[in-house]
């Protein structure tokens, strides 16, 4: 038997506030989720995000309490530009989300910035930077 990584999960402390920060960086989660106590989105390479809020992690983990700080797991959502980088980033922060790192070029050859969805999980934005000539 092989076990095979399918999903992502995160836990909501307000499902509306999360589907709405997932669905701005293009995640499609069903219609009306936001009345769930899960919700799932597809990802690229067969992946699954799911969102569960705290009430149902806790109906199977009684003694679950959210972490004190800040978390050690961050998503990434790969952009197709250095710029869409930039870009996707003031979209983000112009809504209302805290921008944790404003967006540089990173030593790894990307461009890289991050920001924190709504129970400040890190969300990295990335794309190579252009190759000099």
């Amino acid at each position: 038997m092989t076990a095979h990584f399918a999903l992502i999960g995160v836990v909501a402390s307000d499902m509306a506030a999360s589907l709405a920060f997932y669905r701005r960086l293009g995640l499609v989660f069903p219609e009306g989720a936001e009345a769930l106590p899960h919700a799932e989105a597809a990802l690229p390479g067969g992946l699954t995000l799911a969102l569960d809020g705290e009430e149902t992690v806790r109906s199977f983990h009684p003694g679950w309490r959210p972490p004190a700080a800040g978390g050690r797991v961050s998503l990434a959502f790969r952009c197709g530009t250095s710029e869409e980088v930039d870009a996707v980033y003031e979209e983000m922060v112009g809504a209302g989300y805290h921008g944790e790192l404003k967006p540089w070029d990173a030593g790894w050859g990307q461009r890289y910035a991050t920001v924190l969805d709504p129970d400040g999980n890190g969300v990295d934005l990335f794309a190579p930077l252009p190759v000099a000539e």
